[in-house]
């Protein structure tokens, strides 16, 4: 009886352990249960703020793609993001891109806005409107600096 209820025990340890694994690599992003088939974009971005790798890219809040890699271009001295995106959704050539942040720890993601040209973007192709990501220190310094000697905001 005794060996049954640790045999038990020590299955339901092994699960726990099997399941707190797996929820951690889902919240880190380090796996990807998709199979689609994808293309990818690339654009350039002055301030990446932290973005990571497999971070989510966005648009209209559906997650429709992640950033497959990050690089520095030491020609232009810009970082050169790659995206995956899923081969089902197209966007249009004059599309843009955006680094924005969701939820309480900031974590980082790519949002796409799509544009009006009714050529699509291709595999390899640039996106060629870029928002860098905003710092907090900017606001901070932008409110800051932004105000009269007298506490008013300049006009």
């Amino acid at each position: 009886m005794q060996k049954t209820i640790n045999l038990f025990v020590g299955i339901f340890v092994l699960l726990g352990l099997v399941a707190l694994l797996f929820l951690s690599l889902r919240v880190s992003n380090l796996t990807s249960w998709s199979t689609a088939s994808s293309y990818e974009l690339v654009a350039y971005f002055d301030d990446i703020g932290g973005l990571k790798r497999r971070a989510a890219v966005r648009s209209a809040g559906v997650l429709v793609g992640r950033v497959s890699s990050i690089g520095f271009d030491d020609k232009r001295y810009q970082a050169v993001v790659t995206l995956e995106i899923d081969s089902s959704v197209s966007f249009p050539k004059d599309s843009s891109a955006q680094i924005l942040t969701a939820g309480l720890l900031g974590e980082k993601y790519v949002g796409l806005l799509p544009g009006a040209e009714e050529q699509a973007l291709k595999d390899k192709d640039r996106i060629r409107l870029t928002q860098s990501a905003l710092g907090l220190e900017s606001v901070i310094s932008q409110f800051l600096y932004n105000r009269e000697p007298g506490g008013s905001a300049s006009k």
